[in-house]
């Protein structure tokens, strides 16, 4: 089995089924010690009884927490009475949303107008009790879509478990401020269409990863009886499938699954933090820039690391925090970058550097381009010998362009000065790539003729919904 430092979160299991009669305790021992710190368990998938079963399973086990909901096979049992009891259940302590729900035309169990009708009524409950939601759907999804939007699912939020649908339903439910949760399904041979949508439409601040136990389970166990346990293999294809790490994967997956559950998240300031095989640097949080793209405007979160800072660190917490992280690991390079302007701080930079360079370590700088303007010198030809490579966020082909995207108290002279930035860094450290944030709009082969053609450096496009 995969291995994993970060914790891990199993956010949709059906423990209360019969195929784990038994052998409750047993399957989350082998779930806790393969880092499961979490497992939402599902009251619905059984009939209505199952309700009852996953509440009390919950409330056993510090760990574990509850959905309840009618799924739309049991439709035709969602009278009253039916909803009354969900009601009362989802007032529960550990019943953390309303699910699974939805509609299934793959089975049609229930005749399909009382499985929307069914829907319906319990998105109206879960705005009303002000939970999330967790979807069933299956080869409904035009219809699964009208219940979401006429029912203002983007009120109370919540996840289409099991995501095994195309790009149309994927774009939708982000709209509509949904997340994702991928099952084994995405480990399965003939799932490279899900693979894409994942990597291409899906960000991984959105996903979720679950086990569906005792179904779906992943490669290398399929036909098996699946158990949370195994979810470390559906996040282990997530982080291939992103290019992260499954430590990366692991850590953003579970405080993804904490904020929609409304579970308690502890965010601890990190001052250096991992992703991938790069240890970043968070030296400030000040920004030259107030680009309106900037995703700290509605979330201090980056690959599921808590970058707001209280204070400014001193260097002497920095190489505290340094040390921590490189007792545990190896790591290719140091790269100076925070949801902050590093080159505000210009002296602690320069310093740790040069310390960290002359230990052999690669060190990379990512930055806005404006501290020549700032410091009002060069001050990429302070960072020679230091500093092995650097990525300049050009983020426009012109002056106005970048005055509007970017704005800053330099107003139209910060784009110049983002331009002589490369081209002095490009001299001094010779290792330089231009990036632009890929917005609407944007002239992107404009900015890509300056900066290889013009500034003879490196271009990358960032995707404008994926920070880190």
């Amino acid at each position: 089995m995969a291995d994993t430092s970060a914790p891990l979160f199993d956010a949709h299991a059906h423990l209360d089924f019969d195929d784990f009669s038994g052998e409750t305790d047993a399957v989350l021992a082998r779930a806790r010690a393969a880092g499961l710190v979490g497992i939402v368990t599902v009251g619905a998938g059984r009939g209505l009884d199952g309700q009852d079963a996953a509440v009390a399973l919950a409330a056993r086990h510090p760990d574990v927490w509850a959905t309840v909901g009618i799924h739309p096979h049991d439709a035709r049992q969602a009278d009253e009475t039916a909803l009354a009891r969900i009601r009362e259940l989802a007032a529960r302590p550990r019943v953390v949303a309303i699910g699974e729900i939805g509609l299934d035309y793959h089975y049609d169990h229930s005749p399909r107008p009382q499985q929307r009708q069914a829907f319906a009524a319990q998105l109206r409950l879960a705005r009303e009790l002000r939970l999330p939601i967790v979807v069933h759907t299956r080869e409904a999804e035009d219809d699964t879509l009208a219940v979401l939007v006429d029912e203002g699912a983007a009120e109370v939020g919540g996840l289409l478990h099991c995501f095994s649908g195309g790009e149309r339903l994927a774009r939708a439910a982000l709209s509509l401020g949904l997340h994702f949760s991928f099952s084994g399904v995405l480990t399965f041979p003939k799932a490279d269409g899900l693979r894409d949508v994942a990597r291409r439409v899906v960000p991984i601040e959105r996903s979720l990863v679950e086990t569906d136990a005792p179904f779906l389970a992943p490669v290398p166990l399929r036909g098996k009886r699946c158990e949370p346990a195994w979810v470390v293999h559906t996040a282990a294809k997530l982080a291939e499938v992103h290019g992260l790490s499954l430590e990366d994967v692991a850590r953003i997956t579970t405080r993804n699954a904490r904020r929609l559950y409304r579970l308690e998240d502890p965010l601890e300031p990190r001052l250096a933090y991992p992703i991938r095989d790069s240890l970043y640097l968070n030296i400030t949080n000040r920004c030259t820039l107030a680009c309106t793209f900037c995703a700290k405007r509605s979330d201090w979160t980056v690959k599921g690391h808590f970058l707001k800072l209280p204070a400014e660190p001193s260097a002497a917490e920095m190489r505290a925090a340094i040390a921590v992280e490189t007792a545990r690991r190896e790591f290719s390079e140091v790269v100076f970058c925070g949801f902050g302007e590093s080159t505000l701080r210009l002296e602690l930079l320069k310093e740790l550097a040069t310390e960290w360079h002359g230990r052999g370590r690669r060190i990379r700088l990512d930055t806005d381009g404006l501290a020549d303007l700032v410091h009002g010198r060069d001050v990429a030809a302070e960072l020679r010998g230091i500093v092995d490579a650097v990525s300049v966020s050009l983020n426009a082909p012109d002056a106005e362009s970048h005055a509007r995207l970017c704005p800053s108290r330099f107003g139209t002279q910060a784009w110049p000065a983002v331009v002589g930035f490369l081209r002095s860094a490009r001299k001094h450290i010779g290792d330089v790539t231009a990036t632009v944030v890929g917005l609407p709009g944007l002239d992107l082969e404009a900015c890509r003729r300056l900066a290889e053609d013009d500034l003879g450096v490196r271009f990358r496009v960032r995707p404008h919904n994926v920070v880190g």
